[in-house]
C-alpha cells in the first residue's frame, strides 16, 4: 500500500509540476488573419539505410515559394509533433507567420517520424527503431537523409544544396540526432535546434562536451533549450548534460544560444519560444 501511495504521490507531483510550467504560445504560434498558409503533405517512406523500417513524413511548402527556385529548409525529427498545429511546436503556423513578416527566409520543412519495423505475427506490435536511429553517434542518419529523404522530397520540391541554408532539429533523442547529423556532416547542415536534447549516455551521447572541446571548431550555429526539471535517470542528468554542452560550445566560441528554463522533459518551453528560436537560427539569411 505504501508503494502504491508513493507512486500516486509521485505521479501527482509530476502532473502539478507540468501544469505549473509558465510557458504559453504567443501570436506567432497562432493563426493570424491575412497570413498566407503553406501546404502540408503526408508521405510514407521505406528505408534502405535502416533496413525494413517504415516511417511517416510530411512536407511543408510556403505559399510564397517560387516555382523552380530552390528553397532553404529544415528537417525535424519526431516530425508528427512538430507538424501538429495544435501541439507544442506548431511549426507550419510559425513558419507561415515568420515568412509573412520576412523574419525568416521563404523556406520549406521536412517532418520525419522515427522508423519502425512492421510486425510479422498477427496481433504483434511494430518495433520502434527510434533510439537506434536517434541516439547513435554516427553518420548513418545523415546518410539516410542525404541518400533517401532529401532526393525523394526533391523530386517535387526544389531544395537548396547550400548547407548554410539547411537546418535540422528535434526533441529529446531527436535533439541529439539533429546535433549528430550536423556534427558529422556540416557540409549538409549548419543550423541545429535541440529541445531538451538527450546528451546523456543512452548510446554514448554524453561524450559530446568532450568531443566539442577537443575537435577543431565546425561551422555550426546551435540553439539549445533545456529545463531545470528535466530527467535524471540511469542514463544521466539532462539539465547537467545540456549545461555541459553549452559550456563546451562557449569554450570553443561557437555561434550558440542556450535557453535554460524551468520546464520538464516536454515541448512546452521549446514550443513557446519556437518563433524566437527560428528567428535566431535564421538571422542574416532572410534574403538567401
Amino acid at each position: 500500500m505504501r508503494a502504491l501511495l508513493s507512486s500516486a504521490a509521485l505521479a501527482l507531483a509530476i502532473m502539478a509540476a507540468t501544469a505549473a510550467e509558465p510557458y504559453k504560445h504567443g501570436p506567432d504560434s497562432e493563426r493570424q488573419p491575412g497570413v498566407p498558409q503553406g501546404k502540408v503533405s503526408k508521405f510514407t517512406h521505406t528505408s534502405k539505410v535502416f533496413p525494413d523500417t517504415v516511417r511517416d513524413g510530411w512536407t511543408y511548402v510556403p505559399a510564397q515559394a517560387e516555382p523552380g527556385k530552390p528553397l532553404p529548409f529544415m528537417v525535424f525529427q519526431d516530425g508528427g509533433s512538430y507538424m501538429n498545429e495544435k501541439g507544442d511546436f506548431r511549426v507550419p503556423v510559425v513558419l507561415d507567420n515568420l515568412i509573412h513578416k520576412k523574419e525568416v527566409p521563404v523556406m520549406a520543412a521536412i517532418f520525419l517520424n522515427p522508423g519502425s519495423v512492421p510486425a510479422t505475427q498477427p496481433g504483434a506490435k511494430a518495433r520502434s527503431n527510434r533510439s537506434f536511429e536517434y541516439d547513435t553517434l554516427s553518420d548513418q542518419y545523415a546518410r539516410f537523409l542525404e541518400s533517401e529523404i532529401i532526393p525523394e522530397v526533391g523530386k517535387t520540391i526544389p531544395l537548396t544544396k547550400n548547407p548554410e541554408l539547411r537546418g535540422i532539429g528535434g526533441i529529446s533523442s531527436g535533439g541529439i540526432c539533429a546535433f549528430t547529423a550536423a556534427w558529422e556532416r556540416p557540409d549538409m547542415f549548419r543550423k541545429v535546434l535541440s529541445h531538451v536534447g538527450s546528451f546523456t549516455n543512452i548510446r554514448g551521447g554524453d561524450a559530446y562536451p568532450c568531443l566539442i572541446r577537443k575537435t577543431e571548431k565546425k561551422p555550426l550555429r546551435v540553439f539549445l533549450q533545456e529545463g531545470s526539471n528535466d530527467l535524471d535517470n540511469l542514463h544521466g542528468n539532462w539539465p547537467l548534460a545540456n549545461q555541459q554542452m553549452a559550456a563546451a560550445l562557449k569554450f570553443m566560441k561557437y555561434d550558440y544560444r542556450f535557453d535554460y528554463g524551468e520546464g520538464g522533459h516536454n515541448g512546452k518551453h521549446g514550443g513557446a519560444i519556437m518563433p524566437d528560436s527560428l528567428r535566431w537560427l535564421w538571422r542574416d539569411t532572410t534574403t538567401p
